[in-house]
């Protein structure tokens, strides 16, 4: 095979891999506007359930005002309702001490567990008890932390099974669902002492239908989980107000994503896949930051302009086959890379990667990965001279609109910019330096270079017309 033969080979195979790109996620937007019509039928439904039994409510609703208590409402919390199931074995000739300081310490391991995932205990009654995920703190990854920590509760007692007969007559049931949920706040410190809604009755139903051993979600939850988990159908329950609610059993972790590709313990890419999720709280948080604090005057360097980064090296990273950790950390950077412009309008790189550190330790990013980061947006300070792969993807992402249809207007806004502050001169010199730097620049990627090259080469036809017109 000659080189031409092998060029055309390898366009060929970046086509493809950007068409599946493309069509997968067309697949998913489409699922994405089917689950938000769902979700949204959904809570038109818990709002009718809601006007029913406000007349039964209202008591209650007197007595919080009565003792100043306060109530939140969280649009997406995860409730674990669970039984432990074996007091009717314990006998009269049976010593019963030792088997309730092996449920208490049962309860207190689940305890552990529990913090361990970012959930909330919010009652314990004998053998029943009740955790919530996504409160009070929202977060976007509860459903799926929230079935990890019952997989890994259920998992633990299998295990003192194993090891000490007497755990034999302990059975757990577990039922989780996932949507809205109320949180009554009570004391000084505005602690939950309780929650409430349609959430937690529908947990505590599945908690009580499951079979023994049983770790059984509801539909909701499956949809949030269902690309970390191996999932069996379990019929569906009878729901008051609303359709009958579609039930499934956990059986393990999915295989792709597990240890060693056994499917019974989570492995790095589940992790990774996770902190994708929580990668879109931390961007909420810092977007609406620079929604606050970026000063004005900022009408290329702004919001807009990050998201764009951001969907760009998802892209192409994709289509040059970098991991799913990769992606992270692309995208990570992409967030920060010009969020330093709430600090300072020169050296705006620097002041971003001390944002970032800030930022992304609290999400328990690691020494290396936070090196990495910083590396990225660095790469970003004009002139660009990215040194590896990841840093040619965002410098490709950074400055994408070279070779979009959209050139002229996004131009004339990195024009305006600069004019405020006096960094150029009139707009027919600008597009001047404009077809300069379009002449002078290259993308570093296949894909950037298949996707944006031709469209770059019009841009100077169409800067030249504009400053043959400033001549005339």
């Amino acid at each position: 095979m000659n080189k031409k033969e092998i060029q055309r080979s390898g366009d060929k195979e970046l086509a493809r891999r950007i068409s599946a790109l493309a069509k997968h996620n067309k697949v998913l937007a489409g699922r994405i506007q089917e689950l938000a019509k769902e979700n949204e039928e959904l809570f038109k439904k818990i709002e009718e359930y809601e006007r029913t039994i406000e007349a039964i409510e209202k008591p209650a609703q007197k007595e919080i005002v009565e003792q100043g208590l306060s109530v939140l409402k969280f649009r997406m919390a995860t409730v674990l309702y669970a039984e432990i199931k074996g007091f009717s074995k314990i006998s009269g000739e049976t010593p019963s001490l030792g088997y309730m300081d092996d449920l208490d310490g049962l309860m207190r391991e689940f305890d552990i567990i529990a913090r361990k995932y970012n959930m909330r205990k919010v009652k314990t009654i004998g053998d029943t008890f009740m955790y919530a995920g996504g409160i009070p703190e929202k977060n976007s990854t509860n459903p799926v932390e929230v079935v990890l920590a019952a997989y890994e509760m259920s998992g633990h007692l299998e295990i003192l099974k194993a090891d000490n007969n007497r755990f034999n007559i302990w059975e757990l049931r577990i039922g989780i669902h996932t949507g809205l949920v109320s949180a009554v706040l009570s004391g000084r410190n505005k602690n939950i002492s309780e929650i409430k809604g349609d959430t937690v009755n529908v947990a505590s139903r599945l908690g009580a239908a499951c079979s023994k051993g049983k770790l059984t979600i509801s539909v909701n939850t499956f949809e949030l989980v269902k690309e970390f988990f191996t999932c069996d159908f379990n019929g569906r329950m009878p729901v008051k107000y609303t359709s009958d609610l579609t039930m499934y059993y956990v059986t393990g972790i999915r295989p792709d994503i597990s240890e060693n590709g056994g499917g019974l313990l989570p492995g790095s890419n589940f992790y990774t896949r996770l902190r994708l999720i929580q990668f879109t709280d931390i961007q909420e948080a810092v977007l609406d930051k620079m929604e606050r604090e970026l000063p004005g005057g900022l009408y290329y360097h702004n919001i807009k302009h990050t998201i764009d980064v951001i969907t760009e090296v998802e892209l192409i990273g994709w289509a040059e086959g970098v991991t799913e950790k990769e992606v992270l950390l692309l995208k990570t950077a992409a967030l920060f890379h010009d969020a330093g412009h709430i600090e300072s309008y020169d050296g705006h790189e620097e002041a971003g990667v001390r944002f970032a550190r800030r930022v992304l330790k609290k999400y328990d990013y690691t020494n290396d990965e936070l090196d990495t980061i910083e590396e990225l947006i660095m790469a970003t300070k004009m002139p660009p001279e990215p040194k590896n792969l990841l840093e040619e993807i965002i410098c490709d992402s950074d400055l994408d609109y070279l070779g979009r249809s959209d050139f002229v207007p996004v131009s004339n806004l990195l024009y305006n910019e600069l004019k405020e502050r006096n960094m150029v001169g009139s707009i027919d010199e600008w597009n001047r330096l404009q077809i300069k730097f379009i002449r002078k620049h290259q993308y570093y990627t296949e894909t950037a270079r298949k996707l944006r090259e031709v469209n770059k080469r019009r841009q100077i036809e169409r800067l030249k017309k504009l400053t043959e017109k400033e001549e005339n």
